[in-house]
C-alpha cells in the first residue's frame, strides 16, 4: 500500500463554522490565499478546491441553479455539483477530488488533502558540482530537446520533420541541419505521449530505418503511446513502457522517473531526469502535472506555454461564434494561459526556467484563417512575466541549435558563457514545407476502395461502438474550403441507438454539424486513428445545436477507440464489387 501524508489546507475557527450557510460556501486561506468550497447540508459537510478539474479554472456561483449544489467554471463553463462532487455539464466527465474535513474539539474545522508520498523524494542523492561542460541541453525545435549527461545523450520528443495532426500543424522552427544524425545517435529517447507533434510518424520512421533498436521509453499510460505507429512502417524493436513514479536508473550518475498528468491520466505524460543529484522537470503538454503535486527548486524546468492547441473556438461556426468573439476569447484565455505557467513557475522556484513544446504554425495556404485568427503567447512574453514576478530565476528562450550548460548555469546565473546561441548564419525559422508530399499522401486514400461502397459509414462508426447518447452528428465531406463535395458523403449517425437515418428523428436530441476535409476524414477513417487529426488539427468545421460541449462523445472519438483499426479486408468481403474499369484505386490497405 502506497503511503499517505496529510496536509492541512484551511482552518476555521468555531465561529467561522457557525457562519457557514446551508448549501454552498467559498472560502479563501489567510496563509497562501488558496481558495476553496465548502457544502454544508443535513447530511454533513462536504469540501473541495476551488479548482476546476478540467484546466483549473476558478469556479463561481452558478446563478441558473435554482437548488444551490452547483458551480460554474469561469475558464470553460462547466458546472460541478459540490453536494456530489460529480461535473453535471458536460456530463460523465470528471468527479472532483474531495477533501476530508475534520471536526475539531473546540468547533472549528481543518480541510485536510491525503496525498501519496512525492515519489521523486525515494532514495535521495545530494548534488554533486557539476564540470563545465558536463550537462548541456540543446534545443533542436518544438518540444525536441538533447540532453547530455555526462556521457549519455538524452533525447525527448523528436518532431524534426513532417507535420502534426494529419496536415494543420507545422514546424515553426529550422531544426539544426544534424538534427535527425543526432537522434540517431542518442543513447534514449523519452516519448512523452501519442499526440503527433511528439510520436511524428515521419521522424521515427527515418529512425527505425537508421536504428530500428534505439531505446524508447514511455510511460505506462492506459492508451498505449504507440498503439497507432505499431500497425505501421515504424518497426522500433526497443520501446519500454515503465511504471509511473518509479526511477529507472541508466548509469550510477543518471535516472529518470516518469509521472502523469492529473487531468488527461489516459495519455499525457511528464518527466523528472536526475544527474548527479541535479533535477530536471519536464512538463511537457500535462494540464496538472501529476496533479499539481511538483519538485520544488529545481535546476532547470522547461513547460509548454503558448497555447492555441485546441480546435475550439477556432473551427466552431454559427451563433456566437462571431471573428470578434474569437478574438476577444483568444486573448483572454492566453492571457489567463500565461499568469498560469508564470504563477507555476514562480511557485516551484526553478533555478532555471525554458518554455517550449509551442513552436508549431498553421502554415498550409488553406489554413491562412486559422493563423491569423490562432494568437498564441510568446516565449518572451512568458519569460518577461516570470522576470517580473520572480527576479531570481533565470529564464531562457530557446533558439534551433542553442546550448545551455548547466554547470555554468549554476554557479553563475549572470555568466554568458552558460547559454550558447546558434552558429552564425544559422536558420531560425521555416520559410518553406513540404505540403506536397504529405497532403498528397494524405489525399491518395479519397479513392480507396471502401469508400466506394456507402456501406463503410455503418461499418466505421460500429467499429468505433459510440452509442447510447442522445446525440445526432450530421457529418459532411467537403473540399479544401470547407464546401460540400458533389461526389462526397454527407450522411446522419444517432448515436442514440447506432443508426444513420435519412433525416433528423422527432425526438429532442443534441445536434452537432461537422465539416471534414475529406482527405484527412478518410485517412483518418481507413487507420483508425483518433478524431485529434481532425480537431486539434484544425480540419474541421463545427457547428452545435444546443451550444454546449458534449465531453462523452468527443472523448470517445478522441482518446477511446478501439486499439485496432478496422479490419478494412473483411469489409470489403462481405460487399459486392464495384465495376470503375477506368479508375484504379491508389490507396493501399496493408
Amino acid at each position: 500500500m502506497t503511503s499517505q501524508r496529510a496536509k492541512t489546507l484551511l482552518t476555521l475557527d468555531a465561529e467561522a463554522v457557525g457562519t457557514l450557510k446551508e448549501g454552498i460556501n467559498f472560502k479563501k486561506s489567510p496563509e497562501d490565499g488558496k481558495c476553496f468550497i465548502i457544502y454544508k447540508s443535513d447530511d454533513g459537510i462536504k469540501a473541495c478546491k476551488n479548482q476546476c478539474k478540467h484546466q483549473g479554472g476558478l469556479f463561481i456561483k452558478d446563478i441558473e441553479d435554482l437548488d444551490g449544489r452547483t458551480v460554474k467554471c469561469t475558464k470553460h463553463n462547466w458546472k460541478l455539483n459540490v453536494s456530489s462532487m460529480e461535473y453535471v455539464n458536460p456530463p460523465d466527465s470528471f468527479l472532483q477530488d474531495e477533501l476530508e474535513v475534520e471536526t475539531l474539539e473546540d468547533g472549528g474545522l481543518q480541510l485536510v488533502e491525503l496525498s501519496p508520498v512525492d515519489p521523486w523524494l525515494t532514495d535521495p542523492r545530494e548534488p554533486q558540482e557539476l564540470q563545465e561542460g558536463e550537462v548541456k541541453v540543446t534545443y533542436l525545435t518544438h518540444a525536441c530537446m538533447e540532453l547530455q549527461l555526462g556521457q549519455k545523450r538524452f533525447m525527448s520528443d523528436p518532431w524534426l520533420m513532417g507535420p502534426a495532426f494529419a496536415r494543420g500543424w507545422w514546424l515553426l522552427h529550422e531544426p539544426p541541419e544534424d538534427s535527425l544524425d543526432r537522434l540517431c545517435a542518442a543513447d534514449l529517447v523519452y516519448i512523452s505521449h501519442m499526440h503527433s507533434d511528439h510520436l511524428s510518424f515521419p521522424t521515427l520512421k527515418v529512425l527505425s530505418d537508421r536504428r530500428p533498436d534505439m531505446p524508447i521509453y514511455v510511460g505506462d499510460t492506459s492508451r498505449p503511446v504507440f498503439w497507432y505507429l505499431e500497425q505501421s512502417q515504424v518497426k522500433l524493436t526497443n520501446i519500454n513502457v515503465v511504471p509511473f513514479g518509479i526511477w529507472q536508473n541508466i548509469d550510477e550518475h543518471l535516472r529518470f522517473m516518469i509521472l502523469m498528468d492529473g487531468v488527461h491520466p489516459e495519455m499525457d505524460t511528464c518527466i523528472i531526469v536526475e544527474y548527479k543529484g541535479h533535477m530536471i522537470l519536464n512538463t511537457v503538454d500535462c494540464t496538472r502535472p501529476n496533479g499539481g503535486r511538483l519538485p520544488e527548486k529545481v535546476d532547470l524546468m522547461m513547460s509548454d506555454f503558448a497555447g492555441g492547441a485546441s480546435g475550439f473556438p477556432m473551427t466552431f461556426c454559427g451563433g456566437k461564434y462571431s471573428d470578434s468573439w474569437k478574438a476577444e476569447f483568444i486573448k483572454n484565455e492566453r492571457r489567463k494561459l500565461l499568469n498560469y505557467k508564470a504563477t507555476l513557475v514562480k511557485t516551484l522556484e526553478p533555478k532555471i526556467y525554458c518554455p517550449f513544446a509551442g513552436y508549431f504554425v498553421e502554415a498550409h495556404p488553406s489554413d491562412r484563417y486559422i493563423k491569423e485568427t490562432n494568437h498564441k503567447n510568446s516565449a518572451e512574453d512568458l519569460n518577461a512575466l516570470i522576470n517580473k514576478l520572480a527576479p531570481e530565476i533565470k529564464t531562457w528562450t530557446p533558439k534551433p541549435g542553442a546550448v545551455l550548460d548547466l554547470g555554468l548555469a549554476l554557479r553563475d546565473p549572470t555568466n554568458s558563457a552558460a547559454i550558447t546561441d546558434p552558429p552564425a548564419g544559422a536558420k531560425i525559422y521555416k520559410d518553406s514545407w513540404d505540403f506536397g508530399l504529405y497532403v498528397d499522401e494524405l489525399n491518395s486514400t479519397i479513392h480507396c476502395e471502401i469508400f466506394k461502397h456507402q456501406s463503410w459509414i455503418q461499418f466505421y462508426y460500429k467499429w468505433a461502438g459510440f452509442k447510447n447518447y442522445n446525440l445526432v452528428v450530421r457529418v459532411t465531406e467537403t473540399d479544401e474550403n470547407f464546401e460540400p463535395l458533389t461526389n462526397g458523403y454527407d450522411y446522419l449517425v444517432d448515436f442514440m441507438d447506432l443508426t444513420f437515418p435519412n433525416k433528423r428523428p422527432d425526438r429532442e436530441h443534441s445536434y452537432l454539424e461537422v465539416k471534414n476535409r475529406i482527405g484527412v476524414m478518410r485517412s483518418m477513417v481507413l487507420h483508425g486513428r483518433l478524431w485529434d487529426d481532425l480537431y486539434i488539427g484544425f480540419q474541421n468545421r463545427i457547428s452545435r445545436d444546443p451550444d454546449i460541449y458534449h465531453h462523452k462523445f468527443w472523448n470517445h472519438f478522441q482518446t477511446e477507440l478501439p486499439l485496432r483499426r478496422p479490419d478494412w479486408d473483411q469489409f470489403l468481403q462481405q460487399v459486392p464489387p464495384v465495376e470503375e474499369p477506368e479508375t484504379q484505386s491508389d490507396c493501399v490497405l496493408s
